[in-house]
């Protein structure tokens, strides 16, 4: 697991905010404190949607729907004036996607042996944070795959253009 300090916190946030850069994420949670405070759950309410629709946002397995859906919610709940006191999300690489991305690392895991890869954005006190994480099914001392996932994130930031300090 590492830490990512965002540098420029603005940019970063417009990146996200308005253009498609974390569109292929699905959105496991939100939390923004602001005025209010919001909670979103982005597991998948079925009910709500007809067949069609829900065959387009569960093709690959997923539980939760994609950050796509959620983009302009939050943009709306984060712009005005004043900045959020407190901000997360859980970011999550969808099923299809985590797929390719262990098999790239050929650290010998299978996608069956981990749940989940994560981003996490913290925004607190000033400070934005990107933290990666790994969610195995079974116990393993080995973090081989942790290290490549560190790297991947690094190296998705770098190749957006989105300046950071590391820890």
């Amino acid at each position: 697991m590492k830490a990512f300090y965002i540098k420029d916190q603005k940019q970063f946030m417009n990146r996200l905010l308005r253009t498609e850069l974390f569109d292929h994420f699905l959105m496991s949670e939100a939390t923004i404190h602001g005025a209010i405070s919001y909670h979103v759950d982005g597991h998948i309410n079925r009910d709500f949607f007809d067949a069609e629709e829900l065959e387009v946002y569960t093709t690959d397995g997923s539980e939760y729907l994609p950050f796509s859906y959620f983009r302009p919610v939050c943009f709306e709940l984060i712009r005005g004036k004043h900045t959020p006191l407190f901000m997360k999300f859980v970011f999550l690489l969808s099923p299809e996607n985590a797929k390719k991305t262990i098999l790239s690392t050929d650290c010998g895991f299978s996608p069956e042996e981990i749940s989940g890869i994560f981003l996490n954005l913290t925004f607190r006190d000033g400070q934005m944070t990107l933290t990666t994480g790994v969610s195995y099914r079974t116990f393993t001392l080995d973090r081989s795959f942790d290290q490549a996932w560190d790297t991947l994130a690094a190296r998705f930031l770098s190749s957006h253009g989105i300046e950071f300090d590391v820890s």
